[in-house]
């Protein structure tokens, strides 16, 4: 037996209960994780949602897309008993049950071995959220960025992948502007190594003409919408922006004449279905480049019964840096 955060349908109503479930009701999988920690992203939030935030399908349902863990049981020869192992992505939490419990079991192509120097709560402090601001990172290195270059913007800057590059971007010695609508978040921000603090309403308008003076070296957006579309005439010549999120909504109002006259370049960050090679690279730079400390600071820790609040809360913007749920709390 094992306790699990249970999404069920009551009504028109999904209602979240912390049930006690027999093994025999994990779905199929090659690998049975016991799960150590979980985390809150804005999908979780979604799934926790009354309606599910139309990502889950199926019911009952156990949200949480990503958890770390210890292999309990295994079919593939690539994992063993006892071996440390995260998962990210793969639409587990969405339409495969996921990490708010204290078992999963999946394929093995989804999981990544657990990087030396990294504790399954530090990978959970990480997430999804840290994963996909260090793919952001790499993208844009793989574009030219160097701290040389100038500036580099991150929208949405407080939540939990604006959070995470921050601290990378200053690590490697990057000088970070970070863009918040919350003042009470600029001690945190700057603790996280920001130079400077933008307020969200200097960017909040719709874009006022194509091109406006050139200010950032790249982006990390995480928010989309009419920011993205303002970012992107402020870019300078040939500078990138790494979208990653639609905080701000998934409609980009924008004009071609930046990608025509500037050479910016837009560059899509996959987290779910990123190949392995790719991922173990990943956690592998996130080892190096993320200072243990910093994410540390950024640490709200929570139990699964904290969750249905916490989800509501991601959902409205109001979570701080990243949410790391001990399963066994």
């Amino acid at each position: 037996m094992f306790r699990a955060l249970v999404l069920e349908k009551e009504g028109d109503a999904a209602v979240a209960h912390i049930r006690e479930l027999d093994e025999s009701a994990l779905p199929s999988g090659e690998v049975t994780v016991a799960v150590e920690y979980s985390t809150l992203n804005y999908k979780d939030g979604l799934a926790l949602s009354p309606n599910g935030g139309g990502i889950v399908r199926t019911w009952p349902h156990v949200a949480g897309i990503d958890f770390a863990g210890t292999v309990e049981a295994s079919d593939d020869a690539r994992y063993k008993p006892g071996d440390k192992v995260v998962l990210t992505g793969w639409r587990v939490g969405e339409v495969h049950w996921g990490g708010y419990a204290q078992k999963a079991r999946v394929k093995a192509d989804w999981l990544v071995p657990l990087p030396p120097g990294l504790s399954t709560r530090q990978a959970m402090a990480v997430g999804t959220a840290g994963f996909t601001a260090m793919l952001a990172v790499m993208v844009l290195e793989g574009h030219g960025l160097t701290p040389a270059r100038g500036e580099v913007l991150v929208t949405g800057a407080a939540g939990g992948v604006g959070s995470v590059a921050v601290a990378i971007l200053a690590q490697l010695g990057y000088k970070v502007a970070a863009v918040t609508g919350r003042p009470e978040t600029e001690a945190y921000l700057r603790d996280l190594g920001a130079a400077r603090i933008v307020p969200r309403a200097d960017l909040a308008e719709s874009v006022k003409r194509p091109l406006e003076t050139e200010t950032w070296a790249g982006c990390v957006d995480a928010v989309g919408g009419a920011m993205l579309a303002r970012v992107l005439g402020q870019m300078n010549y040939g500078g990138s922006v790494a979208a990653v999120g639609l905080a701000g909504g998934a409609g980009l109002p924008a004009s071609v004449i930046p990608f025509l006259l500037r050479g910016v370049n837009l560059l899509g960050i996959d987290s779910v279905s990123k190949p392995y090679a790719d991922r173990v690279r990943a956690w592998g730079r996130i080892v190096t480049d993320l200072p243990m400390a910093k994410l540390e600071a950024m640490v709200r820790p929570a139990t699964l019964a904290d969750l249905p609040a916490l989800g509501a809360a991601i959902l409205k913007g109001e979570v701080q840096g990243r949410v790391v749920v001990d399963v066994n709390g």
